[in-house]
């Protein structure tokens, strides 16, 4: 807790942030200065409690990126990362400039001091040593980070002290009583100077959140990281407070002498007050030095605690895909990101130069556009935040406050600061040292078109990073149903969560099958991986699952067939790579290691078969009593992953009976599977509500924010025809029973006022009735069903179904099935334990007008 704490605390360089804002504050506000500080103050609490509350439930190195990723989206969450990244790369090359001056004057070589080629050759220096210090590793960094800190708040709190005392024993002429209008916001000149006071107060508050940065790297990541924020602005809120205070009634607001509105100090106000409040005494000049090391300590403080925060912020972004995958890689020894730290290091002496080769105004204005990138990246988390947590903000009163209201206004108020800072204040063409002539738009502020230049630059990224996600889901959305048929047998309804990393979607799957018969199949599958693989992937396998249950095969060998599938697919990525590669790297195929659970369902007896490939999971809410039945499948391993045969398993449903079909990703937040099982169970109990609010229901138990894995839920209510909609006939294999049954089919569709179709079907029947008696043998079963389609089938104890052959002119017989493919719209045979089924499909005539 201690470390997080001085990592948010050293993050914000308190002394370095003081000595380059205070005086920008009093030469906007004047004598308000020290309740803009504290004004500040309430943003950076309220987005502080949507870090905590982001924290608590996801801890990633990522932060903002990662965090608007889940909530917004791969595009919103590459513009929060780059807001990150283009405030820490500014920042990095100020602080540099900023500790090379101080370091010359500590010393007394002021000419150096002043020289743009010898601080920017010293800026170097330090950005190089502090890479390596924060290379070493995070013990190395919080140890160093200990003893700065601790030199910088006891010199802060002495200046302090010293300065109230002066005000009081001994005044100089500029000192000025505090006054209670000091702390009236009210009293600011303007809007535009409340606003651009505000937003440089927040910059001396920002960097609190370098203790998310390194969450990872934190005991207790979930719950220490948001306690040490919290913590750490409240400090700096006493802290700001004190010294502003302190500093105002000590020097005064005045534009000449040691005044914070002096031009020529407004930019390092502590330069010229250490002396004046120490005194020249020898004591005084010792103190006045150690002023001088603490604000080059909080310099090199802050610039440390940069790298930390952005080389991790970058690693995560790799690890999500959204920068090159090399700025992933961690050291094996000191377990820091190599790619990303030094790379850091390299990009911030590149802008180091690039900024200080255009002119020191450039770096000066820098400052300022720093906070634009700051309220966009703060007021993101804060609006992720409510998005994120969306589904939980009605469960308690404590959410509600702390994962909505505050974050939210947080959020609102950075925006309201951006917006108006960027195109009012920082956009007049006084403000600041630098101006630009924009085409179109004329003179415009160097803050805004620094500020919005660098964000714009990651939008024009945005679509080449995240091309790779755009296609994986515009695949997958292609590849899985745009909608659930209709269906006698069943009424269905899903839900799809694609994983939200960078990659995106990954290869669940889900599918609704019409088979013959009035039957229906029921398939959810889950492909390992993310990205553009595993959508392909998923729809390989998607396909081959429709193809193979068109065949009828039972759900045990339609596994079977897809396995081979799945190895096949596999020896095939594998070939030409030579013997020297191992077996494992046939696992490039995403297909090796699917879970799959494939169920057939018939709604004329009720009964269910089903089986599974790896660990997909069913639930069976009965009908009557609402009770939910989470069923142990026979175990199958993964597709493409030896082990023992599929089996198959029957059941029967009553109608109305809910069976619930979902991957393991579904439970992935619960603490454990059984705990998962327990809350679908109680989402489930109510069995009364529509699927699709069951649906709802079941995600928003299980699943209230955005997901590490793809989760897909597949609901299905089931039926049981009607009596009235089938009639069966048991026939004997005298071949005079074929005009008994063609009598009594007629009759039947005469009931059912199909007289259209009573020729077609009685042809139908006695052509497959005659080749069940003469090729298959008895019993001979007759089966009409009406739905929607007239579905006619003729079942036997044969094993060889009938092949459709074109006969010649000369040939005597074999024609029968070639005039049945004529005049049906579907047919076909699927084989059952006692032999094999011949089944065809007739459109129904259109109803009559009335």
């Amino acid at each position: 807790m201690f470390s997080s704490v001085v990592m948010a605390l050293a993050s914000t360089g308190p002394a370095y942030s003081l000595a380059a804002t205070l005086g920008v504050i009093v030469a906007g506000v004047g004598l308000q200065a020290p309740i803009i500080t504290m004004l500040a103050f309430v943003p950076m609490l309220l987005v502080a409690y949507a870090f905590r509350a982001l924290n608590a439930s996801n801890a990633d190195c990522g932060t903002t990126f990662t965090w608007a990723t889940r909530a917004f989206g791969p595009r919103t969450g590459w513009m929060g990362g780059w807001g990150l990244i283009v405030a820490n790369m500014l920042v990095m090359a100020n602080l540099a400039a900023i500790a090379a001056s101080y370091a010359f004057r500590l010393v007394g070589l002021d000419g150096p001091a002043e020289s743009r080629m010898w601080t920017t050759l010293a800026g170097i220096l330090c950005i190089v040593g502090l890479t390596a210090i924060c290379y070493a590793g995070i013990q190395v960094s919080a140890a160093v980070q200990r003893w700065l800190l601790c030199l910088e708040v006891v010199m802060l709190l002495l200046f302090a002290v010293a300065a109230l005392v002066r005000v009081y024993a001994n005044p100089p002429p500029t000192a000025i009583p505090v006054s209670a209008s000091w702390f009236n916001p009210f009293e600011v000149p303007s809007a535009q100077a409340l606003t651009s006071g505000v937003l440089a107060g927040v910059f001396i508050y920002w960097g609190w959140d370098t203790a998310f940065s390194v969450n990872e790297e934190t005991v207790d990541s979930n719950r220490v990281p948001g306690r040490a924020a919290v913590l750490s602005t409240v400090l700096l809120l006493l802290m700001y407070g004190l010294v502003s205070t302190s500093a105002q009634a000590f020097a005064g607001v005045s534009t000449a002498g040691i005044g914070l509105a002096n031009p020529d100090n407004v930019d390092d106000v502590f330069a010229g007050l250490g002396e004046a409040v120490f005194g020249s005494q020898q004591a005084g000049v010792v103190l006045s030095r150690l002023l001088i090391l603490m604000v080059l300590t909080s310099a090199l403080a802050s610039a440390q605690t940069t790298i930390l925060p952005l080389a991790r912020t970058v690693f995560s972004m790799a690890v999500h895909k959204a920068v090159p995958p090399r700025f992933a890689r961690v050291h094996r020894k000191y377990l820091t990101p190599t790619w990303g730290t030094v790379g850091t290091g390299v990009v911030s002496i590149a802008l180091l130069v690039l900024l200080t080769a255009f002119s020191r105004n450039v770096l000066a204005d820098s400052i300022d556009s720093i906070g634009l990138a700051i309220a966009f990246q703060y007021g993101l988390t804060g609006f992720a935040c409510v998005w994120y947590h969306r589904r939980v903000l009605t469960r308690s009163g404590r959410d509600l406050i702390f994962k909505g209201v505050l974050p939210g206004l947080g959020g609102l108020i950075m925006l309201v600061l951006f917006l108006y800072a960027a195109f009012v204040v920082y956009a007049e063409p006084e403000y600041g040292w630098t101006v630009v002539d924009l085409p179109l738009i004329g003179r415009t502020g160097g803050v805004t078109v620094l500020g919005l230049g660098a964000l714009l630059i990651g939008l024009l990224l945005m679509p080449v990073v995240t091309r790779g996600h755009t296609v994986a889901l515009k695949l997958q959305r292609s590849l899985l149903p745009r909608g659930l048929p209709p269906h006698a047998a069943v009424d269905s309804a899903r839900r799809y969560l694609p994983a939200d990393s960078g990659a995106g979607v990954g290869g669940d799957w889900y599918d609704v099958i019409p088979l013959s018969g009035t039957r229906v199949a029921l398939v959810v599958g889950d492909v390992l991986g993310h990205g553009l693989q595993a959508a392909a992937t998923m729809g390989r396998l998607r396909t081959g699952v429709r193809v193979l249950a068109r065949m009828d095969l039972s759900p045990d060998e339609l596994l079977s067939r897809l396995d081979d599938l799945v190895e096949q697919t596999a020896h095939e990525t594998t070939v030409g790579r030579g013997p020297g590669h191992p077996r494992q790297q046939q696992r490039a195929d995403g297909a090796l290691g699917v879970s799959c659970l494939y169920a057939m369902y018939d709604p004329v007896s009720g009964s269910c078969s089903l089986a599974r490939a790896g660990e997909s999971v069913l639930a069976v809410v009965e009908t009557r009593t609402g009770v939910v039945e989470h069923l142990e499948l026979p175990p199958g391993p993964p597709l493409g992953v030896a082990g023992p045969p599929y089996e198959s398993m029957d059941l029967e449903l009553a109608p109305g009976t809910l069976v619930a079909l979902f991957t393991a990703g579904l439970i992935q937040d619960s603490d454990s599977r059984a705990a998962g099982l327990a809350r679908l169970s109680h989402a489930l109990a109510d069995n009364r509500a529509t699927l699709e609010q069951l649906c709802d229901r079941a995600v928003d138990a299980l699943l209230p924010g955005p997901v590490d894995e793809d989760a897909t839920l597949l609901m299905a209510r089931t039926h049981l025809l009607d009596r009235n909609q089938f009639a069966q006939w048991e026939v004997s294999t005298d071949p005079e029973a074929v005009g008994t049954i063609r009598t009594a089919v007629s009759k039947q569709l005469r009931d059912w006022e199909l007289d259209d179709l009573e020729f077609t079907t009685q042809l139908i029947v006695s052509e497959l009735v005659t080749n069940a008696i003469r090729y298959g043998g008895g019993p001979i079963q007759v089966r009409l069903i009406r739905d929607r389609a007239l579905i006619c089938e003729v079942s036997d104890t044969g094993h060889t179904a009938p092949n459709l052959r074109h006969a010649a002119s000369d040939d005597e017989g074999g024609r029968g099935l070639f005039i049945i493919a004529q005049m049906t719209h579907h047919w076909g045979t699927r084989y059952t334990p006692t032999g094999k089924t011949l089944w065809t499909e007739q459109d129904l005539p259109p109803p009559d007008d009335p």
